[in-house]
């Protein structure tokens, strides 16, 4: 596949209500790498396989949730592409400086109809994933917890998600691969991808603007999947539901929170997107089978806990 524009998410800004609790969590449990962190007291991670120095930060607050999900383009010359389109379609766009972020380069932030900021870039430091680029070893050795190996995507809570869906889609050229049905026939939930990944964010109708359903990483199998069940068990992490499978992306996943209350998911499994595929629609009486394929039925805690 040829790669220009958007290739992928690449950082998600987290809230955090007590700093140390929470790098333990997403190091020694999640298994995370910690590479950095500034004078703001922001903490830096990676998952093992990702060749960037960073795609999740940590910020302590008084409230848990989301600051930003951030997109890597192609090139500068794609991302300032994609600004001009933007802006033509009238979208603000606010410059953060290269480097307020650590080995970072410059970004471009705007906020959607739901409330949420999004920004695109460039350029970051790499720093690779102990394994080289030349003959080499699977994976390294001395992982720890889940040995997550990829930040994969979002799910955001808020209103105005059809407006919201269209930014994506037809401003930065991400296609619509599922969507979910009213019985009127108007979609409340729609996923997106900006690469052949079943989905790279998706969005959910919501009164409340600005909210966080969960962050996710991937894991490689199944049993993978229930390794990290276990190890949820050892190690007293409140789960939310599964591990199961979901109708919509065909995921196999999990859910459990964080210790100050944000939704995680590991997941494994989907299918391979192409752009000349047409979108997989759900109906609302099949919603429960659309988000667990084996209960079919939905669980109130997963549809309304957000932060």
């Amino acid at each position: 596949m040829s790669f220009t524009g958007v290739m992928r998410p690449g950082h998600a800004a987290i809230r955090v209500l007590d700093m140390d609790e929470s790098v333990t969590y997403y190091t020694e449990r999640m298994g995370l790498m910690k590479t950095d962190e500034d004078d703001q007291g922001r903490v830096y991670l990676k998952a093992w396989d990702e060749l960037d120095c960073f795609s999740i930060v940590l910020r302590e607050a008084d409230s848990p949730g989301i600051d930003y999900t951030g997109y890597k383009t192609f090139s500068r010359a794609d991302m300032d592409e994609l600004v001009g389109k933007l802006e033509d379609y009238g979208i603000d766009i606010e410059w953060i400086a290269e480097g307020e972020l650590n080995n970072c380069g410059e970004r471009a932030r705007f906020q959607t109809p739901s409330g949420h900021s999004f920004e695109l870039y460039s350029e970051k430091k790499q720093i690779g994933d102990g394994l080289g680029r030349t003959n080499p070893n699977p994976w390294p050795e001395g992982l720890k917890g889940m040995q997550v190996y990829r930040f994969d995507h979002v799910l955001l809570y808020g209103p105005n998600i059809i407006e919201t869906t269209k930014i994506f889609t037809d401003v930065l050229g991400f296609d619509l691969t599922e969507r979910v049905l009213t019985p009127e026939g108007e979609m409340n939930v729609t996923f997106v991808s900006c690469s052949n990944k079943a989905h790279d964010l998706a969005f959910v109708e919501y009164p409340e603007p600005n909210k966080l359903h969960h962050v996710s990483f991937m894991l490689m199998t199944w049993e993978e999947v229930l390794r990290a069940a276990d190890l949820m068990s050892m190690h007293d992490i409140s789960i939310d539901i599964g591990p199961t499978r979901h109708g919509i992306t065909r995921g196999r996943t999990i859910y459990f929170f964080d210790p100050s209350g944000n939704r995680n998911e590991v997941f494994c499994g989907d299918y391979t997107w192409y752009p000349d595929r047409e979108p997989i629609t759900w109906t609302a009486e099949e919603l429960g089978r659309a988000i667990f394929y084996h209960d079919r039925r939905l669980n109130e805690n997963f549809l309304t806990v957000v932060t």
